[in-house]
C-alpha cells in the first residue's frame, strides 16, 4: 500500500510538534496555571492571524484547478471565518476583549513574519503552495487540543478548558482533515523535487508556529516602535 504524502510529513514534523507540548504557554493551557494576560495577548494575535489565513483559503479557491477544490478551500473559508472567528470573538468576551477591540490589534513582528511568509509562497506558487502552507496550523492545533484533551482536568478548567475542547472537538477535527485529504490528493503524482518543496513549507510553517508559541509566552510586539 502506497504511503500518503501526510504521513511522510507526520515523520517530518513530529518532533517539532512534541516541542509544542513541553512550551511553556502550551503547558500551562493544559496543567491550568497560564497567565491570563499572556493567554489575552495570544487571542489578540491569532484573530488578526486567522484574517489573513482566511485570505489564504480564499487563494487556494482562487487558484484551484477544479470545482471540487475549489469547494473545499471555499468550505475551510466559511468554516475559519463564520465559525472559528465567531467562537474566537465569544471566548474574547469572558475575558473582557471585544470585537472592536480584536479587530483593532496590530499584528506583532512574529504573527506579521509568519503569515507573510504564508502568502508569500502561495502566491509565488500554485495551488499545492497554499494547501501546505495553511495545513500546520489546522493540523497542529489538533494535535495539540487532542493531547492536552488526554491531560486530567484540561477540559474541565474554567477559562482554558473551552479551548481544549473546541480544538479537540470534532467539528475541528473535521476541519484539520479536510486540510490533510487535500494535501494528499493534491501530492499524488507530483515529482519528488515539488513534493520536497512541500514538505519544506510544511516544516517552516511548524518552526514559524513553535515561535507564535513564544510571542504569546513573552507577549511580544516589536522590539522597538
Amino acid at each position: 500500500m502506497s504511503t500518503l504524502f501526510t504521513d511522510r510529513l507526520w515523520n517530518r514534523v513530529e518532533p517539532i510538534w512534541n516541542t509544542y507540548l513541553e512550551h511553556p504557554f502550551v503547558k500551562g493551557l493544559g496543567e491550568g496555571w497560564l497567565e491570563k494576560d499572556k493567554f489575552r495577548h495570544w487571542m489578540k494575535q491569532d484573530y488578526v492571524y486567522l484574517i489573513e489565513y482566511c485570505r489564504l483559503f480564499a487563494l487556494g479557491s482562487a487558484k484551484a484547478q477544479d470545482l471540487e477544490t475549489m469547494t473545499v478551500f471555499a468550505k475551510l473559508l466559511h468554516g475559519t471565518l463564520d465559525i472559528e472567528m465567531d467562537l474566537h470573538r465569544q471566548y474574547a468576551a469572558q475575558f473582557d476583549i471585544s470585537p472592536e477591540e480584536l479587530e483593532a490589534t496590530e499584528a506583532g513582528s512574529t504573527t506579521t513574519a509568519y503569515t507573510s511568509y504564508m502568502l508569500n509562497v502561495s502566491q509565488r506558487g500554485g495551488v499545492e503552495n497554499v494547501i501546505a502552507s495553511v495545513l500546520t496550523c489546522a493540523w497542529s492545533y489538533n494535535f495539540i487540543g487532542k493531547e492536552l484533551a488526554k491531560w486530567p482536568g484540561a477540559t474541565e478548567h474554567e477559562f482554558y478548558g473551552h479551548w481544549v475542547k473546541m480544538y479537540s472537538s470534532d467539528e475541528f477535527t473535521e476541519l484539520a482533515e479536510d486540510c490533510k485529504n487535500l494535501m494528499n490528493e493534491i501530492a499524488k503524482g507530483k515529482p519528488e523535487r515539488e513534493l520536497a518543496e512541500l514538505e519544506e513549507i510544511v516544516v517552516k510553517t511548524s518552526l514559524f508556529e513553535y515561535m507564535f508559541w513564544d510571542m504569546a509566552e513573552n507577549k511580544e510586539d516589536w522590539p522597538v516602535k
